[in-house]
Parts: structure tokens; sequence; C-alpha cells
């Protein structure tokens, strides 16, 4: 195989803002590719600040260990990924890039997309939130007139959330979900989640922080509504400690490490009876595409990425009110633009 790779800064259509007030503009990110023979798979993994992984440092740990990540024989996805896990213990991120990167390859070489590589079937999908992120109201309330959409997500984790919501909620009767980002208080949580449920509001992620396991286990018993892991639930060995804790996960492809760990991840929650939802990172369509293979396996999903960008490097996944549509052709289905 040969291994290459490309840094990439996607514009957001509008500065992105969540709780604790981090906001950006650009979503830095990593695009890599292998190929092999005829065939090239491609993969992505954003760089996230606050999990200090940066795509300077995925480019520098690929150059450092170029040659064994290109000497390994290919067989199978699962066995590539194990071997990425150990070559790069410290580095999910650019453990996720080149797993996707391997399945698109795989599925390619197959002839067959992932889903179908899943033995699973295109039907009843769910349909993908739009996120707003925190801003002023009137900009919040602009950006749901600008995109009319079925479900929303909603950035919350300030001292106006609940003025938020009721702000929106006149200007739409779509379903809302909330994302505190582990912004709230254990009181603040139970007292919000009460107003938030009379407001439509369908479920809650990760209303406090990802260690505060006394006190979701106070609003596991007490919440109204679902509660979602995200923070909390990284990868595979968090699935565990989030039952009895949480209602369901949120599974973030770059920060489980990829395509291989999900699959685990979401039979190990549906054996203990949990929803799965799957979330994004802003990825690009490369990465977004690898999210949509995953659909007929999940209750819920938030793929907007492409959707908050002001540009784009590929093509292959639609957006329509919230339905998702792929193209069909093997391994992710996506075509490059750049």
């Amino acid at each position: 195989m040969k291994v290459f790779s490309k840094p990439l800064n996607l514009p957001f259509q509008y500065p992105f803002t969540i709780s604790g007030g981090r906001t950006k503009t650009h979503q830095p990110s990593l695009l890599v590719g292998l190929q092999l023979g005829p065939w090239s798979g491609y993969g992505e993994a954003p760089a996230i600040p606050y999990y200090n992984i940066t795509v300077e440092q995925m480019i520098d740990d690929i150059e450092k260990k170029k040659t064994f990540i290109e000497k390994f024989a290919l067989t199978e996805p699962e066995r590539y990924w194990h071997y990425l896990h150990h070559l790069f213990p410290n580095n999910p991120f650019l453990v996720c890039a080149l797993d996707i990167a391997c399945w698109d390859l795989f599925g390619k070489m197959k002839a067959l997309p992932l889903y179908k590589l899943w033995n699973t079937e295109w039907q009843d999908t769910p349909l993908t939130d739009y996120t707003i992120g925190i801003d002023t109201i009137d900009a919040m309330v602009a950006k749901i007139k600008a995109r009319p959409w079925p479900i929303y997500k909603i950035k919350l984790g300030t001292n106006e959330d609940i003025s938020i919501v009721t702000e929106l909620r006149k200007h739409t009767d779509a379903v809302f979900r909330v994302d505190a980002n582990a912004g709230w208080t254990v009181d603040e949580a139970l007292e919000k989640i009460i107003q938030l449920q009379h407001l439509g509001v369908e479920f809650i992620e990760q209303p406090l922080a990802k260690d505060d396991w006394e006190g979701m286990k106070v609003l596991f018993e007490r919440s109204p509504l679902p509660l979602f892991a995200d923070e909390s639930c990284v990868g595979e060995h968090d699935v565990e400690k989030c039952h009895n804790y949480f209602h369901g996960i949120n599974i973030k492809l770059t920060k489980c490490s990829g395509i291989t760990p999900a699959l685990r991840m979401i039979q190990k929650a549906r054996t203990l009876e949990m929803k799965v939802m799957m979330g994004c990172m802003n990825e690009s369509t490369v990465g977004s595409a690898a999210v949509a293979h995953f659909l007929p396996q999940l209750d819920h999903v938030d793929m907007d990425g492409p959707l908050l960008l002001a540009e784009d490097i590929a093509m292959g996944v639609g957006y329509d009110n919230g339905n998702v549509t792929i193209s069909q052709k093997p391994g992710l289905g996506i075509e490059l633009n750049l």
C-alpha cells in the first residue's frame, strides 16, 4: 500500500460556538489516502484542540511511521485497525482517518458499499438533525429561518438556555434536541430539563461534566427526558461504563478511533439495551460518508458537518430535509473535488 495525506482548513458558514465560549470559524482537518493496485481509499480526521490533536501532529506521525503504515498486507480492515491501534497508541484521530480509508479501499476491492459489507439494508434510516450553535438569540433564530429542517440540535450551556429555546420554539414546530456539552450542574440540569420537556425537546446530550458519574446517576433516575453520553463515551471501554447512567450513547468515529471500534460499540450498546446515536465533529463529506453507512444501525444521527461548512471537498452524500442519501458506489461512495 501507499499512503498520502493532505491538510485541510474548512471554513464554516457561520462561526461555530459551544458551551464554554469555544468558537471557531474554520475546521482544521486531515485527509488521508491509501492506494493498493488500482484502488484508492480515503479517510478524514478533524483536529480538535481540547483533545490535544493537531493536523501537524497527525502528519508528523504519518511521516515517522510511513514505512510501517504501507508495509501491512491488507486482508481485512479489522486486522489493519488492530495494527494501527498499536502503531499509534496516542493518536486515535489518525487511526480513525486511516481506518476509514482502509474500509473505503476494502469496499472498492469487494465492489460493495460499506453498509452492504456489514449485511445491513438501506431502509428505515433516521433523519439527521441540523445544529444551531450558541449565538445571540436573534442570530440563532435567523439560522433556523435560513434552513428550515425537521430536527434541530441546539447547543446550550449558557445563562439564557431557557430563553433561547423558548424563542426558537416560536418560530418552528420541529423536533429539538439539546446538547449542553457538559455545561450544566446537577441542580441546573434538573431544573432546565423539566422546562425543556415542555418546550418539545426530545432528549439531552451530555448535560454534566464527563466524569460526574454521581451527578449522572441522579439525573438518570430523575430526568423526564432521555440522556445521551458524548464526552463520557469516547471509546469502546466507555459503553458499559455509561450503562445505567445514560439512556444512550453518541458515537464519534474520530474519538473512538474509527469504523472498526464503532461497529463493536453498537453491538455492545444493543446488548445493554441502550439507544445508539452517531455524531460528527464537523467533518467534510469524506468523514460524513463514513457515518452515513451506519444509518441502518442507528436510532439517531447528527451528521450535518457538510451543511455547516461554506466549502466542501467531496461529493457522494445528499441531504433533503433531514433525509440522507448516498451514491451506492463501492466503499464510501464519494468523489473528491479537490
